[in-house]
């Protein structure tokens, strides 16, 4: 079931800075956002939910070490579901 991507501020910022930093990861970032928007529930992104402080979304693994937080909601427009994008970064960085 393809699902639209909807990208917060806090995520576009996350997204400039670590492109920035690490140029080589941005070709994966954007493959593993194409495959989320196909099936967010793809293998090779390794989807999961979270627990504590973040409980309630969810997150996907693009490269060894990279994560996207999300979570998963009704677009208030149709009654579509979106993926709501609000940060990216190393493991460390995200949780």
């Amino acid at each position: 079931m393809k699902r639209p991507l909807v990208l917060t501020p806090q995520f576009a910022r996350a997204f400039r800075k670590i492109t920035r930093r690490h140029t080589e990861l941005q070709q994966r970032i954007e493959e593993s956002l194409q495959r989320m928007e196909e099936d967010v529930f793809a293998p090779t992104l390794d989807t999961h939910k979270l627990s504590g402080t973040l409980a309630g979304l969810r997150a996907c693994t693009c490269g060894y070490d990279g994560r996207i937080v999300f979570s998963l909601e009704r677009s208030p427009n149709s009654d579509t579901e979106v993926i709501v994008l609000l940060n990216i970064g190393t493991h460390d960085e995200v949780y």
